[in-house]
C-alpha cells in the first residue's frame, strides 16, 4: 500500500520538478502546440493511466487543483499534518479494500476447486492420494524415483482451471532443476510417485500449492492449480 501512496506523490514531485512556476500563469489551455503544452499534457495523462491502472480513487478537480496551487506558489489549502493524515487514511481505505477482495477471489476460488476436484476424482485414470492431491499417469518412466532431498531436471506446464497457462519450462525452451524440499507441497508428494522417464499430470489443492496467499499476478487466492510434469533425470540423489 506505501507504494500506492507512494506513486502519487512521486508523480507530483515530478510534475513539479519538471515545470517552473509562473506569477502570471495563463489561464488553462486544450491546445497542445507548443512543445511546452505536448510534453504538459503528455506527461499528466500518462499520470492518470498510471492512477486508473493502480485503482487510485483521485478527484480529478482536485488534484488538478493541488497542482496548480504549488506550481502558482500559492499557499497549501491543507496543512502537512493534513495531508499526512489524508495519505495515512487513504492507505488503510486501500488495505480494506484490497483484503476485502482477495477474500472474496480467495472463496470464488475455493468453492470452484473443490467443484473441479470432486468431478475430476470420477474422471478414468485420475487417482488421489491421503493429501488430497490428484494425479494422473500419462506415461511411465522405468528409471528410479526421487526422494525428498533430491534435486531433479523437469519440463512442466502449469495453468489454472480455466486453462490459463502461469509458467512453463517448455515455452522458456529449456528443462528446470530445483531441490523437492523446496517447491510447493504437491510438487514434492507428486514427483516422488514418478519413475524417472515418466509423465503426469497433477491436480493441485490449494493448500498443497500457495494456499490462501497466491503467487505473483496470476495464481489468485486459494487457487486450485494443473501441472503436466515429465520427470527427466534426478539431478543429485540423496545421500
Amino acid at each position: 500500500m506505501k507504494k500506492l501512496a507512494m506513486s502519487v506523490a512521486l508523480s507530483s514531485l515530478v510534475v513539479l520538478a519538471a515545470c517552473q512556476p509562473k506569477e502570471d500563469a495563463p489561464a488553462a489551455s486544450t491546445a497542445l502546440e507548443t512543445p511546452e503544452q505536448r510534453f504538459s499534457y503528455g506527461m499528466a495523462y500518462n499520470m492518470g493511466e498510471r492512477m486508473v491502472a493502480e485503482s487510485l480513487e483521485v478527484d480529478a478537480d482536485a488534484f488538478a487543483a493541488g497542482v496548480q496551487d504549488a506550481l502558482s506558489g500559492a499557499e497549501s489549502k491543507l496543512t502537512d499534518e493534513e495531508i499526512a493524515a489524508e495519505m495515512a487514511a487513504f492507505q488503510a481505505r486501500m488495505q480494506a479494500k484490497m483484503e476485502n477482495e482477495a477474500e472474496e477471489a480467495g472463496a470464488t476460488n475455493a468453492a470452484e476447486g473443490e467443484a473441479f476436484l470432486a468431478e475430476n476424482a470420477t474422471k478414468e485414470g485420475v487417482m488421489a492420494t491421503e493429501s488430497g492431491l490428484q494425479y494422473k499417469v500419462e506415461s511411465m518412466g522405468d528409471g528410479a524415483k526421487p526422494a525428498a532431498t533430491d534435486v531433479v531436471r523437469v519440463h512442466y506446464r502449469g495453468t489454472l482451471l480455466n486453462g490459463e497457462e502461469f509458467d512453463s519450462s517448455y515455452s522458456r525452451g529449456e528443462p528446470a532443476e530445483f531441490g523437492l524440499n523446496q517447491v510447493i507441497a504437491g510438487w514434492t508428494e507428486g514427483l516422488q510417485l514418478m519413475p524417472v522417464g515418466s509423465k503426469f499430470t497433477f491436480y493441485i489443492p490449494s493448500d498443497l500449492a500457495y494456499g490462501s496467499r497466491g503467487a505473483g499476478a496470476k495464481i489468485g487466492p486459494s487457487s486450485t492449480l494443473i501441472f503436466e510434469v515429465e520427470l527427466l533425470d534426478i539431478v543429485t540423489p540423496a545421500e
